[in-house]
């Protein structure tokens, strides 16, 4: 499914929360996210600022890039699962969300990498994730966006996708 244009504008609007790059601190982020939460991070720079603050998220979804060029993938702990999807840029596959549905049957913390690009995936988390569970994903040149899942964000995420084509 392709991302139409007229809906590009709306994905810039964020989810949730916005802490900017320069407030990013473990205390703020932990004050975000109430204990035993399933914590869901999409980007790879927003999976190694967790990580780099000893925060394991339960589901990282990455694809080795950052604002489309290459970079080091964050390292991953032992016990990961590690798990992978093709996701062409502007597009959300079934492939993606198969695996993002089999990631959540997992036992965390689990990996996707994507061939491709991860941006868009958020949809498809928000629309299957587990109720409360915390998603970030950056925004880019501006922060981390931290958003708890509801069933109205659920249902908003839901009409994206079904709007695509």
């Amino acid at each position: 499914m392709r991302l139409p244009e007229n809906l590009r504008g709306q994905l810039k609007i964020p989810f949730g929360t916005l802490i900017p790059d320069e407030n990013i601190t473990k205390e703020i982020i932990l004050k975000q996210i109430p204990d035993d939460s399933y914590l869901i991070t999409v980007g790879d720079a927003t999976t190694e600022k967790m990580l780099k603050l000893g925060i394991v998220p339960s589901l990282q979804i990455i694809d080795a890039q950052e604002k489309r060029a290459k970079r080091e993938a964050p390292e991953t702990k032992e016990n990961t699962v590690n798990l992978s999807c093709t996701n062409p840029a502007g597009e959300i596959t079934d492939q993606s969300i198969d695996t993002i549905k089999q990631a959540l049957n997992e036992r965390p913390p689990v990996r996707i990498t994507v061939n491709g690009e991860e941006d868009l995936l958020v949809i498809p988390v928000c629309i299957h994730g587990p109720d409360n569970a915390i998603i970030m994903y950056g925004q880019p040149d501006e922060g981390l966006v931290i958003v708890r899942l509801t069933e109205d964000l659920r249902k908003k995420t839901k009409s994206i996708l079904d709007s695509m084509v």
